[in-house]
């Protein structure tokens, strides 16, 4: 698995969920109803960790094999340390940092009312365009599946997280990092949401994910930074991607995630979602017909990641 050698390293002082942030868990994920925590830690296999941390912001450091990285983890006030919750981990856009990302970010006004925490990871400069994700291809030569294992396994040290509903969603860059956890890191993740990034013909023939996964795209149909249709993008120096296009990359994950049929019939959020797929998840694709390069409505996605977990 890539990346494994690097974490076991990162985390030998996690404590509890480093091994198992590196280690699969099982095939399958399929639907779940509620929200937040769940009623007995018992039941998630989570003991929750003591002392209670409380509500606010932290800058966290930790080693990935050689490399010092950062992320800030919120928990909202809605945590009581007493179950197990959601974790969310929101990708910035390239550019952008944790720091930025975290006051920027659509989902914590969403979930944190359900006491779910979240993570703010910090990307590693790209050649030109400041801190990026290493989606393949473009835009760092940072090992980021590693940095967000390494992230998990440090978050659920120090808080009771659901270790079956960890969620990747990001916005621009940040979504395609959170595509890339998909399609390398669905053993660890239970849903993904990327908004206004596509897979690249770059990293989809690299994309082979452990297991069927639920993925919810948003997307803006004016988008002149990641074109709706798709096609060549040179933003980062000597790195070029060549997106598939927002109904391309719907395709794609249609096909890696073993659906059959066609998608429904947009629904009222504009939301087309292919339901036969393998192992009970969705895949899915919202569509703002008058919105540009735009970070997710998480009003809209939160709702249909949650009801996912890993088997």
């Amino acid at each position: 698995m890539r990346g494994a050698l690097a974490l076991a390293l990162a985390c030998a002082a996690c404590g509890r969920g480093a091994l198992d942030a590196i280690t699969a868990r099982g095939d399958g994920g399929g639907a779940m109803d509620g929200a937040g925590g769940t009623n007995d830690a018992r039941e998630a296999g989570v003991v929750c960790p003591s002392p209670l941390l409380g509500p606010g912001d932290t800058t966290k450091k930790l080693m990935v094999g050689s490399v010092s990285r950062e992320y800030i983890l919120h928990i909202p006030s809605g945590y009581t340390g007493t179950a197990p919750v959601p974790l969310v981990v929101d990708f910035h856009p390239i550019g952008g940092s944790d720091m930025q990302w975290r006051s920027q970010s659509p989902y914590p006004a969403v979930i944190d009312k359900e006491g779910v925490i979240s993570a703010f990871p910090n990307g590693e400069p790209s050649p030109n365009l400041g801190n990026a994700w290493d989606v393949e291809g473009c835009c760092n030569t940072a090992d980021d599946v590693a940095f967000s294992r390494a992230l998990v396994a440090d978050v659920e040290s120090v808080v009771c997280v659901d270790t079956k509903r960890v969620y990747a969603v990001g916005f621009s860059m940040g979504g395609g990092m959170s595509n890339h956890l998909g399609c390398h890191a669905a053993d660890l993740f239970a849903a993904v949401g990327p908004a206004s990034f596509d897979l690249t013909k770059q990293n989809q023939d690299d994309c082979k994910p452990q297991r069927p996964l639920t993925v919810i795209e948003w997307r803006g149909k004016n988008d002149t930074t990641v074109p709706y249709a798709g096609g060549h993008s040179a933003l980062v120096t000597n790195m070029a991607l060549d997106f598939l296009g927002a109904v391309g990359t719907f395709q794609k994950w249609a096909s890696l995630d073993q659906c059959t049929g066609s998608p429904g019939a947009a629904d009222s959020n504009n939301c087309q979602t292919y339901s036969q797929c393998g192992a009970g998840v969705q895949v899915t694709l919202c569509t703002d017909n008058n919105g540009g390069h735009e970070a997710a409505n998480a009003s809209i996605v939160w709702p249909m990641l949650k009801k996912y977990t890993l088997p």
